[in-house]
């Protein structure tokens, strides 16, 4: 398994890992037409101080995760994840993916990550929880953090901390 930088050739791929996780498993009735930022990818994350990347496992990209600047020094990571055959510790993608997005939002100077999810997401809570993120009520997030319409928990990451 390896992690790289999204290509515009990985656009299919990384659709097809995330909508059957929204669709599926958590029972979102959601499209890529509720998601344009899926559609621009390199636009909207691969820009200012943001990034996005893939993880690939035996030539077939496995998980996801985007890194948005928000201005100020602030970001919010979104689109973090890993297809069910691919979580957990033996493979340790999530961690990976959220270790690489945290190492180089330090190196770019970001001083926070913010993130939202949706109530649904308990496992996902309890790993951004032990790696370092504390929730905030939505009333406490930066004006130019992008509120995704099924978010209704979120977590910020101080990093100058």
């Amino acid at each position: 398994m390896h992690i790289r930088r999204f290509e515009p050739r990985d656009y299919d791929a990384v659709v097809n890992v995330i909508l059957p996780i929204q669709r599926d498993e958590f029972g979102f009735d959601v499209t890529v037409d509720h998601q344009p930022d899926l559609r621009i990818i390199p636009e909207f994350y691969q820009r200012d101080l943001g990034d996005f990347w893939v993880a690939e496992a035996d030539g077939k990209i496995v998980g996801t995760i985007g890194l948005v600047d928000i201005g100020d020094g602030l970001a919010a990571l979104r689109k973090m994840f890993v297809a069910a055959e691919w979580r957990g510790r033996e493979h340790g993608i999530a961690a990976k993916l959220l270790g690489l997005l945290l190492a180089t939002a330090r190196e770019r100077g970001i001083r926070a990550a913010y993130l939202g999810t949706t109530d649904r997401f308990l496992a996902a809570h309890r790993f951004y929880e032990k790696n370092g993120f504390a929730e905030v009520a939505r009333s406490d997030l930066p004006a130019s953090f992008p509120v995704v319409f099924i978010d209704t928990k979120f977590y910020v990451h101080r990093l100058d901390a």
